[in-house]
């Protein structure tokens, strides 16, 4: 048996075309209103730190609208189609289509065909584009902003580096590669064996080596007994990058998905506990942009039946199970980073849920 697909004729180029019609408009306006918002709010920054139109509009804001885009392109997805299409329905144009001849499951085609050019474009800035941007953009606002100084790196820093081995950073600054203290501790069987201790430690990006003035070297004997010793000229190399010892969350999100997998499978191999935030990562860069059918046949079959108060009825409904929606994956999100629930089920959840709400809707829509 044999899959027909139907061709994309007059009425379909219709759909399509008001639908991403819809999208594009709404996105455009509400991004014209957000940077105008954010450049009042940072232009004392801008002026203060002397930088650039050409830095400011290149380095900052064309790197910040593919993100605002794609982290709101559910959201925009769903309010276009629920506009258009309650539209239609008031109109009387659904009840024309089905009532000559044109199946619903048909109609839902276009809308299909829309959102998977939505739901491809919105896959390609996660996982390519949107990092890259993300990079200038983070390092514009570490020049030019200063909401963002001292907050790229937490006060204390632990990480695991090899198995039985961990390091701990106090105070790092970015600007000058320095910590004020920087402790490498090694464990064998649970119970610390070594202890590497000294202040005012230098961190060489190029050679990716610590080093020192002084230092103090403590050891512990299987009965718990302590020696140390101090020493000049600190120079060692341990298997962490400066990027890991930033805060995670925001440094994986300059991450291409073949350097996230990477960095994930380098973190597993140290133990770190930043396992799950990088697995949450990997998952909503496929999960949201696939959300995009989702919210396409909740808002089709729900605006598709003409009610009584136009559009306004049809909107408020759907915006509503629209946030709600967020919401849901924002607190599931939560969930997965503290590993209270697996990363995969928990980011996966809400589009299974909202998905058995659509075929519920669809199921009702007028046929």
């Amino acid at each position: 048996m044999k899959l027909r697909f139907p061709g994309i004729k007059i009425l379909d180029r219709y759909i399509i075309g008001k639908f991403l019609g819809t999208y594009i408009f709404a996105i455009a306006m509400i991004i014209v209103i957000v940077v105008i918002f954010d450049y009042v709010e940072k232009i004392d920054d801008f002026t203060e730190t002397k930088a650039s139109v050409r830095e400011v509009i290149f380095d900052y804001y064309i790197n910040f609208i593919p993100y605002f885009i794609n982290q709101f392109s559910g959201l925009f997805t769903f309010i276009a189609v629920i506009f258009f299409t309650s539209k239609m329905a008031y109109q009387t144009e659904i009840i024309a289509m089905l009532s000559g001849g044109m199946s619903f499951r048909r109609l839902m085609w276009p809308y299909f065909i829309g959102a998977l050019i939505i739901s491809a474009a919105s896959l390609s800035l996660n996982m390519w584009v949107i990092p890259v941007a993300q990079r200038d953009k983070v390092a514009f606002e570490n020049k030019h902003l200063r909401s963002r100084l001292n907050t790229k790196y937490d006060r204390h820093i632990y990480r695991q580096t090899e198995p039985g081995q961990f390091v701990y950073i106090r105070g790092y600054n970015d600007g000058q590669s320095t910590a004020s203290f920087f402790t490498l501790e090694e464990y064998d069987g649970g119970t610390i064996v070594r202890s590497l201790e000294a202040a005012e430690a230098r961190f060489d990006p190029e050679t990716k080596r610590w080093s020192a003035q002084r230092y103090t070297l403590r050891t512990f004997d299987s009965l718990g007994n302590e020696t140390f010793a101090r020493f000049r000229n600190l120079d060692t190399l341990i298997n962490l990058d400066v990027a890991e010892i930033g805060q995670i969350s925001h440094m994986i999100k300059t991450l291409k998905i073949r350097e996230l997998d990477r960095f994930l499978e380098a973190q597993r191999a140290k133990g770190s506990g930043s396992i799950n935030i990088i697995e949450v990562e990997k998952h909503t860069r496929f999960s949201y942009p696939l959300g995009t059918f989702v919210l396409t046949l909740i808002g089709v079959s729900l605006s598709s039946r003409k009610v009584r108060g136009g559009t306004g009825l049809h909107i408020g409904i759907g915006t509503a199970l629209c946030f709600s929606y967020i919401l849901f994956n924002r607190f599931a999100e939560e969930f997965a980073k503290s590993g209270s629930v697996n990363p995969g089920i928990a980011v996966w959840t809400p589009n299974v849920i909202y998905l058995g709400i659509a075929i519920y809707l669809y199921v009702k829509a007028p046929k």
